[in-house]
């Protein structure tokens, strides 16, 4: 399989609906919040693309365009952007739907970095 086949290959997508309890005094999504599904996501992804163990090593400049209301839908979508010998970039966005309509608009973008490890937690190859 080629590098493009396993990017295209380790797309992730999840869906995850904002309850009141994962919202802040605004009734928005916390902050905290989404960058944690962020992560999730892109290690997921990570894990999909490199089929070894992997661990967040940073994230990169998130950016919060739109507030996320409860009683929304959230689209988290993890790619792979680039690969390095023993690290990865994995780019996040979520968009947010409503319930009762077909608007979608993009609210979040991130950047997370991801290294391969082996059992000794040292960095390996990822190809």
């Amino acid at each position: 399989m080629t590098t493009e086949e396993r990017i295209a290959a380790s797309e992730t997508r999840i869906f995850k609906a904002v309850f009141p309890n994962t919202t802040n005094h605004y009734d928005t999504l916390f902050g905290g919040t989404a960058m944690q599904l962020m992560d999730e996501v892109a290690f997921i992804t990570a894990t999909r693309f490199a089929r070894k163990r992997v661990v967040t090593v940073s994230s990169d400049k998130i950016d919060f365009k739109k507030p996320i209301p409860a009683g929304t839908i959230v689209e988290l979508i993890g790619k792979v952007s680039h690969v390095g010998k023993t690290s990865m970039k994995v780019n996040v966005e979520i968009y947010t739907e409503q319930m009762y309509s077909y608007e979608r608009e993009r609210a979040i973008v991130g950047d997370f970095t991801f290294v391969a490890i082996d059992e000794l937690k040292k960095p390996i190859r990822i190809m």
